[in-house]
């Protein structure tokens, strides 16, 4: 009963909190948006931008119901928020896109070119409804597809799994009638897109970020490899324009990867202990996930799937068939969690690719390694099972006395894995973590 109360007294709190947040964020809108379109209206540097085949796109009226219903689901998603910070996090973000949409609006001022048919009835009542407020400037990026990307996100996590077709098939239909509305262009739907998985990348829900600056020389120079490919897509998208522009979008992963090396470290990823990354990092990180997915089909053909190193303990690559393990540590911070891995006991302690984890990071992998081990065979892998996977398996080794000094542990994986990487970073760190957590270790090799 208690516990009930507590839980109602929660709930009215988060509302309060909703309520204030809906208070400050409708006029908000309506000004921001309002005065920018009003602008926009005086200026004479207003140009177009539309597709041949976009005057092919019908005119649907009944379509304005759905594009209308997101400013119901607008204020409704402020109230089905569990968490403060989910709340917090939601607020910051519709914020946010509005300020991220005016500067687009301002920056690169457009104008939608079809003329509306006049539209009688209930959805012609609508349509003036709309046309009171929105002049037809506000194009790109569409600031209704950043909040249909922002509000589904919030929806989709408390919506039960046998209602989500409802829930995909009518944000589907909100996202078609900006078109069928003859409210926006393609271009306007293309940028909208993309400035709302970044504004809801830039503001996880569910990770955090953190910024540890690397002391390590190679992963600065690694850093510099992705900064240069990033510059160099950047320059290419500028000078060639057109199509070229989607270039900004591997542009932006490899600049995100950069900053990864750097000191953001494994949080760009946004990977969850249970081994899913956000949907925004997944989209706004594809074309490095793709780059890093071929490079790993070319280099596991080199290396055995699994090797055993001590009974119980499997050393290996991102699982890609049925395993003969019962449980899994996934060091991997750039791929969600092997569907292979589904069934088992799974933790994941994600990692840089071709770093060295820090000593604390290494100390809570071990420790995770610890916990699976009673679930039966234990599998660690990374991408290829030759670095982020064999430090930890290295460093459990001492823990658990099968070796008594570094170079031993290393050796005894080199053994059954011959083609494992310990650069100086990786003894170094497995030095480190001898002196400070390995009871019972009687040398540092």
């Amino acid at each position: 009963m208690n516990q009930r109360l507590q839980n109602m007294d929660s709930r009215r709190r988060l509302w309060t909190i909703a309520f204030v947040w809906l208070l400050f964020l409708a006029p908000y809108f309506f000004l921001t948006y309002g005065q920018v379109n009003q602008f926009t209206a005086t200026r004479d540097d207003v140009s177009t931008l539309v597709f041949s085949w976009e005057s092919s796109i019908p005119f649907w009226p009944w379509t304005i119901v759905p594009y209308w219903s997101i400013d119901l689901l607008y204020g409704i998603s402020l109230f089905i928020c569990t968490t403060r910070r989910e709340l917090m996090v939601h607020g910051c973000r519709l914020a946010l896109a509005s300020l991220v949409a005016c500067a687009g609006f301002l920056i690169f001022p457009l104008r939608f070119s079809f003329v509306r048919p006049v539209t009688d009835g209930p959805f012609g009542w609508l349509f003036q409804q709309l046309e009171m407020f929105d002049l037809p400037y506000n194009q790109a990026p569409s600031l209704h597809i950043i909040l249909l990307w922002l509000l589904w996100l919030r929806f989709y996590p408390h919506v039960a799994t046998k209602w989500r077709w409802l829930l995909h098939g009518w944000f589907a239909l909100i996202g078609i009638s900006v078109l069928t509305t003859w409210q926006h262009h393609f271009i306007d739907i293309v940028t909208g897109l993309f400035a709302g998985v970044l504004v809801s990348y830039v503001l996880p829900i569910a990770s955090r970020w953190k910024w540890q600056p690397s002391k390590d020389p190679f992963a600065r120079r690694l850093a510099g490899y992705y900064l240069l490919g990033s510059a160099m897509l950047t320059l290419c998208g500028w000078l060639f324009g057109g199509g070229y522009w989607l270039l900004l979008w591997p542009a932006m992963a490899l600049l995100m990867v950069a900053l990864g090396y750097v000191g953001l470290g494994s949080s760009i990823f946004q990977k969850s202990p249970s081994g899913r990354i956000s949907p925004s990092a997944r989209i706004l990180l594809a074309p490095y996930q793709l780059g890093a997915w071929c490079s790993f089909l070319y280099f596991s053909a080199k290396n055995e799937r699994v090797s055993e190193v001590v009974s119980g303990v499997l050393l290996g690559s991102y699982p890609r068939h049925h395993l003969l393990a019962d449980a899994v540590l996934d060091m991997t911070s750039e791929w969600q969690k092997s569907r292979y891995a589904a069934p088992l006991s799974y933790q994941a302690c994600p990692q840089m690719d071709l770093l060295a984890p820090d000593v604390e990071a290494l100390e809570r992998a071990v420790l995770a390694l610890n916990q699976l081990k009673p679930a039966g065979v234990v599998l660690v892998h990374c991408a290829l099972g030759l670095s982020r996977s064999a430090i930890v398996v290295a460093a459990w080794l001492i823990k658990q006395h099968y070796a008594s000094s570094v170079d031993e542990s290393i050796a005894i994986i080199r053994k059954a894995r011959p083609g494992v990487i310990f650069r100086t970073s990786h003894r170094d760190v497995l030095n480190q973590w001898v002196s400070q957590y390995s009871a019972g270790a009687r040398d540092v090799g």
